[in-house]
């Protein structure tokens, strides 16, 4: 069974059905990650006099919601409960508003898990539903439905790509050896995950440095998977031509973020197919606030960044790091191998980034650890 990697808290323990509702609702949600994006990930059900009879999520950006699925095949839904997990959109896009079909179906009651961030809705769902004599609760496993569509909330109140940062190490924190080692640190399940991981995020993030020393191509190699786009941080777009990436830029894209460029270098780069991304002069380097809003303005919901250490550490001092995803090996290196994150780093303990709302999975012999450093 593939992990939950956008795992929230459920309560199994609770007396409260609508509750239990819920937590089946954001379940079902996660069905659509990988092809939801741009558009929230989205659980929805039916209920009859203490039964659920429809069930639904969003399956992928322009098709139907998961309230209109829920709603498919049932031939009278008048007074039903309906449970879903983020708040009912109330404008036309791709598809018709889900408030009004709710309201035209004749549901007597709406459970709300959270309302949604987008300006074009942020409550106005909820008002429309309650105009039409609906009677709605909101803020049923709020928490949890946030979390479960962090990209969503980042994406429409920041205007940036969500940051997922991934590693895996050691037991004492090493991701490789002091001679530089480092195939494999955690197992092939491990290593599995990644691979359902990028077949969900819009792009994958490197530095030069990991680009040049490790020659790696980021594709997803699952079966019928999605490749994200590369992206390579490099401040002369000091990327090998020969390299893996660029070799194979006309396959998958591969975007070079450089603050400058030889005109030869570009040039060549261009023409093996790679886009070149000039970033803002800074002494300090390639700011990542610039790199996650050009990736949203490009479509990127969600970046995956997976280092190196110095990359790593870039978007943790910025403070732009959202999600961690640290697979730990039962190895112990010793010695002076890296460690995952480096850049500035933190002054004191308390200045460190911590994590909230983490939980621990079991990744064959290793252990997968997911926690989040986002607030609403």
């Amino acid at each position: 069974m593939s992990p939950d990697l956008f795992p929230v808290s459920l309560d199994p323990s609770s007396d409260d059905p609508e509750v239990q509702w819920m937590d089946m609702a954001l379940q079902l949600a996660e069905r659509g990650r990988a092809r939801a994006a741009p558009n929230p990930v989205v659980g929805a059900l039916v209920v009859r006099e203490g039964r659920v009879v429809g069930r639904g999520y969003h399956r992928a950006c322009g098709g139907p919601h998961a309230e209109i699925e829920a709603l498919q095949g049932l031939q009278d839904v008048r007074g039903a409960t309906v449970i879903v997990s983020l708040e009912p959109c109330c404008f036309h896009g791709r598809t018709p508003p889900c408030a009004d079909a709710l309201i035209a179906a004749g549901v007597g009651r709406v459970v709300v898990g959270c309302l949604d961030p987008n300006p074009r809705v942020a409550g106005q769902g909820v008002e429309r539903l309650r105009a039409a004599g609906i009677e709605v609760r909101v803020g049923v496993r709020e928490r949890a439905s946030q979390l479960k569509n962090g990209p969503f909330f980042i994406n429409q109140l920041q205007q940036r790509s969500f940051c997922t940062a991934k590693w895996a190490m050691s037991l004492d924190g090493k991701i490789a050896t002091r001679s530089g080692h480092s195939q494999w640190i955690s197992h092939q399940t491990s290593r599995d995950t990644v691979q359902q991981l990028r077949d969900q995020v819009g792009a994958i993030l490197v530095g030069g440095r990991t680009a040049r020393i490790d020659d790696p191509r980021l594709t997803c190699r699952l079966p019928g998977g999605r490749s994200p786009v590369r992206v390579v941080l490099s401040s002369c777009a000091d990327v090998p031509l020969a390299g893996q990436l660029v070799q194979t830029a006309h396959q998958v894209p591969v975007w070079i973020f450089c603050q400058s460029v030889p005109d030869d270098r570009e040039q060549a780069l261009r023409d093996a197919g790679c886009e070149v991304v000039l970033c803002p002069a800074s002494g300090s380097g390639i700011k990542p606030v610039f790199v996650l809003q050009e990736l949203y303005r490009r479509g990127i919901s969600e970046v995956l960044v997976e280092g190196g250490a110095q990359v790593l550490g870039g978007f943790v001092d910025a403070g732009l790091v959202d999600r961690c995803l640290v697979f730990v090996a039962p190895k112990v290196l010793g010695g002076a191998g890296p460690s995952p994150v480096g850049g500035r780093g933190a002054a004191t303990v308390d200045a460190g980034l911590e994590l909230s709302d983490v939980s621990w999975q079991a990744s064959a012999s290793d252990q997968l650890a997911i926690g989040y450093n986002w607030k609403h």
